[in-house]
């Protein structure tokens, strides 16, 4: 019996060990409700989420008309038929894309060349 006492244990020391099990899953799950309480409390506004949208939607139609005045200056700068066809040929690319870079560089063919090989 004595034995048996010193390999098991005696019957007072199980409950302790099962006590302090139960005390640190308790912190556990205390901390843890600190965790989440921050963010269950936190609200967003319906009017900061609209005054979000409607700065969105203005930023979009503000590039969208800047990229407009923007292909209407391209679209004054004169650029020669030979310079477009030579950009064609020596790169390899669509007319539309070497005539939109011939009128960045404002129809100079060696800065176009240079922007299009980098």
């Amino acid at each position: 019996m004595a034995d048996e006492q010193s390999v098991n244990g005696n019957a007072e020391e199980l409950p302790e060990k099962n006590q302090k099990k139960v005390a640190k899953y308790d912190s556990g799950a205390a901390d843890l409700e600190k965790v989440t309480d921050y963010a269950e409390e936190k609200e967003i506004s319906t009017q900061d989420v609209a005054n979000a949208i409607s700065a969105i939607g203005d930023r979009r139609n503000k590039d969208a008309l800047e990229k407009q005045e923007r292909e209407k200056e391209l679209l004054k700068v004169s650029v020669k038929k030979e310079d477009v066809d030579l950009i064609v040929r020596e790169m390899e690319i669509s007319r539309n894309l070497a005539e939109k870079t011939l009128r960045e560089y404002h129809g100079n063919v060696v800065n176009a060349l240079i922007a299009l090989t980098n």
